[in-house]
C-alpha cells in the first residue's frame, strides 16, 4: 500500500450515502425557495409593479428575478471562504437558513398598494439575499458531495447538485400550480400568494436540521497548524497551501 492511500481517509458506504443524500435533499429544498418567485410572478407583478401596461409589471417583476443572480457570485465567494475555515456542515447550514429566512420575509412584505415605493424596493433586497445564498449552495453542496463520494464515482455523484436543482424547480412549479388550481385570482392576490413563501421557512428548518447532522469532509480537511515548505516563504499557512498539498497526498485513483 503507498503512502498517499495509507493516508487517504476512510469513509464508509453509510457515513457517504448520509452526505449525499442530505446534500441533494438540501439542495432541493434551497432551489425551491429560489425558484418559487418565478412562477408566481404574474401574481407578484400585480402586487408590487402596479401600472397600465401589464408587459411592463412582468418585465419588472422579472428584472426581480434576476438580481438575484447578480449576487450569486459574491455568495459563492463568501460562503466557500467560509466553509474552508469553519466546515462546509457549518456552511451548508447557513446557506439553506440565509435562503429560508428571506423567503419567509418575502412572504412577509407588503404591497405596493400598502407602501407605495417601498415594497417592489423591499423585495428587490430580499432577492439579493436569496441570491447571495443561492451561490453559496451551488459551489458548497457540489464540494461535499464530491468529497464524500467514492473515489471512482466522483463525477457520477456530483452530477446529483443538478438533480437537485431540477427538482427544487419542479417543486417549485407543482407549488404554484397547486395554489392556482385551489384559490381564486381574488384570493390569490389577497393572501394566497403568500404560502410558497411563508412556506419557505419550513423547508428551511428541515434542510438546516438535515446538514447540521451530517460530517464534515475529512477529504480536504487538514489540522490548524502552520505547513514548512521550501522557498522563499519559510513558512505559508494551511488555507494557502492547502489544495497544493491535498493533491500530492490524494493522486487520482489510476
Amino acid at each position: 500500500m503507498t503512502t498517499a492511500a495509507a493516508d487517504r481517509p476512510t469513509v464508509s458506504r453509510a457515513q457517504y450515502r448520509k452526505a449525499i443524500t442530505a446534500g441533494v435533499i438540501g439542495n432541493v429544498l434551497e432551489w425551491y425557495d429560489f425558484g418559487v418567485y418565478g412562477y408566481l410572478v404574474p401574481t407578484i407583478s400585480q402586487l408590487f409593479f402596479p401600472s397600465g401596461d401589464a408587459v411592463v409589471s412582468l418585465l419588472s417583476t422579472f428584472a426581480v428575478f434576476g438580481v438575484g443572480f447578480v449576487m450569486r457570485p459574491v455568495g459563492s465567494i463568501l460562503f466557500g471562504i467560509y466553509a474552508d475555515r469553519h466546515g462546509r456542515r457549518r456552511a451548508l447550514s447557513a446557506v439553506v437558513f440565509v435562503m429560508a429566512l428571506a423567503t419567509f420575509a418575502m412572504g412577509l412584505l407588503p404591497t405596493y398598494g400598502q407602501v407605495g415605493v417601498l415594497a417592489p424596493a423591499l423585495l428587490v433586497v430580499v432577492r439579493l439575499f436569496q441570491g447571495l445564498s443561492a451561490g453559496g449552495e451551488w459551489g458548497g453542496s457540489t464540494a461535499y458531495i464530491v468529497e464524500f463520494a467514492p473515489s471512482a464515482q466522483r463525477g457520477f455523484f456530483g452530477s446529483r447538485q443538478l438533480v437537485g436543482v431540477g427538482g427544487g424547480f419542479l417543486l417549485g412549479s407543482l407549488t404554484a400550480a397547486v395554489l392556482n388550481a385551489l384559490l381564486s385570482r381574488a384570493e390569490r392576490l389577497a393572501w394566497g400568494w403568500r404560502l410558497p413563501f411563508l412556506f419557505g421557512i419550513t423547508v428551511g428548518i428541515v434542510g438546516a436540521y438535515l446538514r447540521w447532522r451530517l460530517d464534515d469532509s475529512k477529504r480536504l480537511h487538514l489540522p490548524g497548524k502552520r505547513l514548512h515548505l521550501p522557498g522563499p516563504a519559510s513558512s505559508r499557512s494551511v488555507s494557502q497551501s492547502a489544495d497544493r498539498s491535498e493533491w500530492r497526498r490524494y493522486p487520482p485513483p489510476s
